[in-house]
């Protein structure tokens, strides 16, 4: 071949063939960057509305007020919640330390332990509406770059992640997630039983800017057999707010006033 020709075949070749192949992004940093716009990272607290619906039809409402703080050693929150409605729960409390999970009921004076998994209200379980930093408990490996519709019903280019729980004793063993490929916000996430049983479905969704970040302020979880049962969890009035470790003793429980 002439020197000529070689030249034009090489200037032909797809100019991705000079390029170095692009890093894929890591797996356990994309999840790190998520939990960070979901969660600020110090203490805070925020109103957390659940509401119940049945093929559209509202079943019930729950509210809770939430104290979180990160636990110096592991990293991991830390969490006081406190029943403000209906009126027949005001007053009673959950406490989260560790893998504890704590109820105390003011009639009775008497906590208990319960499980994360219990049903709060709806689709949303016990340790739903704890605050968790996913990238503490779980092992995420990148599945693959796609489009995926987001709670807006908006197509999001996006990272699916596969999750693998680290601990036997956290809420879902398994869980896919979504984040946007450019803002790394999560989108939608789908959470599985050690039986591969899809239990829910989730949708992150109406971002507003609070504390400085655009945070989803709506959670839709759709069951994972029947779509027509749904529990919206929206969260308000988050703000910075120092827990005192006391609060955050099972001890304290009973001398504990709303604040």
């Amino acid at each position: 071949m002439s020197e000529s020709l070689l030249l034009r075949a090489i200037l032909c070749l797809p100019l991705l063939a000079w390029l170095p192949a692009q890093a894929q992004p890591d797996a356990q940093q994309l999840l790190a960057a998520s939990d960070a716009i979901r969660n600020p990272g110090q203490s805070f607290a925020l109103d957390n509305t659940l509401i119940e619906y049945r093929d559209g039809r509202e079943l019930g409402q729950t509210r809770l007020r939430i104290y979180a703080r990160a636990d110096s050693h592991s990293g991991q929150f830390r969490n006081l919640i406190r029943f403000v409605a209906p009126a027949r729960d005001a007053g009673k409390l959950m406490l989260k330390d560790g893998n504890e999970l704590w109820f105390f009921d003011p009639q009775s004076k008497a906590s208990v332990r319960i499980s994360p998994q219990q049903r709060l209200l709806g689709q949303a379980a016990n340790g739903d509406v704890m605050t968790v930093n996913l990238a503490r408990d779980y092992q995420a490996t990148l599945a693959a770059e796609e489009t995926v519709q987001d709670g807006e019903r908006q197509p999001r280019r996006s990272y699916r992640l596969l999750l693998q729980s680290q601990d036997a004793q956290v809420l879902y063993p398994r869980i896919e997630y979504w984040l946007d490929a450019v803002t790394r916000q999560p989108l939608k996430a789908r959470f599985f039983s050690a039986s591969e049983r899809l239990l829910k479905t989730a949708y992150y969704r109406h971002y507003q800017l609070q504390l400085g970040v655009l945070r989803p302020s709506e959670t839709v979880i759709i069951d994972g057999l029947d779509p027509g049962w749904i529990t919206v969890m929206r969260s308000s009035g988050l703000a910075w707010r120092e827990v005192p470790e006391q609060w955050l003793q099972r001890d304290y429980l009973p001398r504990f006033t709303a604040q």
